[in-house]
């Protein structure tokens, strides 16, 4: 039995790296569609076609950065930004604005496929592979709905992506376990993820943004010194 063709939209400007990577994709049995400005890829990103991005920043029309921040707010389809950008301020912009991975150029085809597979097996609603059981995580006074990936603080919802849901719930289910970046790394993103661990300190700020009360004085997502991150539940903390 055949499995559908994951579905790949390539925004970039430069016509023939679009088409290396389009060409290479394919042979990987994926089906890819390229969107050679930022206007255009926005359009397709928001359509809902699509399994996974890869965007380039340096676009005419909408730059990357803005495409990016404008498709996560709307869309969990998973982002990768594929640019010539090496700073390290550039990553971590791309991050807090919504992406899911940083690859630079020039880079090799396999590593590439290799995130490519890595995030779509991490991503369970895109990919529609079974995800986690059904499940509702109950931590006092928010809770995780693990089939809908939604999450309820005090009755309201918090809009999350879907990695910063993983984050959580692996956080949340380990009951106040602290989690090093690197264990965090493996276990959120997947052990073949190549990434910067800087990765998992931004995406705890994002989730704290929505989550804490105050951000900067968080009670749920903690941080031990030089040990990790960890989860306090709302009774917890009430002890």
């Amino acid at each position: 039995m055949s499995e559908e063709k994951k579905k790949i939209l390539i925004i970039e400007d430069e016509a023939s790296i679009a088409e290396i990577i389009k060409f290479n994709l394919e042979k990987e049995e994926f089906e890819a569609t390229i969107a050679l400005d930022g206007n255009t890829g926005l359009a397709e990103g928001l359509s809902g076609k699509y399994d996974l991005i890869l965007l380039d920043l340096m676009l005419p029309g909408l730059d990357g950065y803005e495409v990016c921040r404008r498709i996560s707010e709307k869309s969990t389809v998973p982002i990768i930004i594929v640019s010539a950008k090496e700073d390290e301020a550039d990553k971590v912009k791309g991050l807090e604005l919504g992406a899911d991975g940083y690859i630079t150029k020039p880079f090799g085809i396999r590593e590439l496929i290799a995130r490519i597979r890595a995030l779509l097996r991490r991503n369970r609603i895109a990919t529609m592979e079974g995800g986690v059981p059904d499940e509702i995580l109950n931590t006092g006074n928010i809770i995780l709905n693990t089939t809908r990936y939604d999450v309820l603080k005090n009755g309201k919802l918090i809009p999350l992506t879907i990695r910063e849901f993983d984050l959580l719930y692996c956080l949340a289910k380990g009951n106040g376990q602290i989690f090093s970046r690197e264990e965090l790394m493996e276990k959120v993103w997947g052990y073949e993820y190549f990434g910067d661990i800087r990765t998992v300190d931004v995406t705890v700020r994002r989730l704290r943004e929505k989550l804490e009360d105050d951000p900067s004085q968080p009670k749920y997502i903690r941080t031990k010194r030089s040990l990790g991150y960890f989860f306090q539940s709302s009774e917890n903390q009430m002890q």
